[in-house]
């Protein structure tokens, strides 16, 4: 687990692995997905939770980092290595991390907006278009 992470996310994923997401699937009411990715300069594996949404079979994540002027890290990691890990309650799986552009991008933006409303007030807080990123499953 990073040290990096606040507490309460630390404490989040601690509960979420240790009941296989049967306490912190859910949080604060929206679903929750843990995201390994692999450090693009360290090379080690970090997890971290995200709220996700679905569309056809693949989960939708979106790189707010609560709308600071930079992307997180976590981005610029599957961006060097698009193969990640993911766990859905208590479903563990391997997944290709896909940033999506366009019209699908704008659909998968709403849909995550209704699941999370303040990402939009991220996106008016920044210059930057905030990734939108499909997680596929291998």
């Amino acid at each position: 687990m990073s040290s990096t992470l606040p507490d309460w996310a630390q404490e989040h994923m601690r509960n979420y692995l240790a009941t296989d997401g049967a306490d912190g699937h859910i949080w604060r009411g929206v679903p929750t997905l843990l995201l390994t990715t692999t450090g693009s300069k360290s090379g080690a594996e970090r997890m971290l939770p995200l709220i996700y949404g679905e569309d056809n079979g693949d989960y939708i994540i979106i790189a707010s980092k609560g709308g600071f002027p930079e992307h997180p890290a976590w981005y610029s990691n599957l961006v060097a290595q698009p193969k990640v890990k993911v766990q859905v309650a208590a479903d563990k799986f391997a997944a290709t991390a896909t940033t999506v552009d366009g019209e699908r991008r704008q659909k998968l933006w709403d849909i995550m907006a209704e699941v999370w409303p303040p990402y939009i007030e991220y996106q008016q807080k920044t210059d930057r278009k905030i990734p939108v990123v499909v997680l596929s499953r291998d």
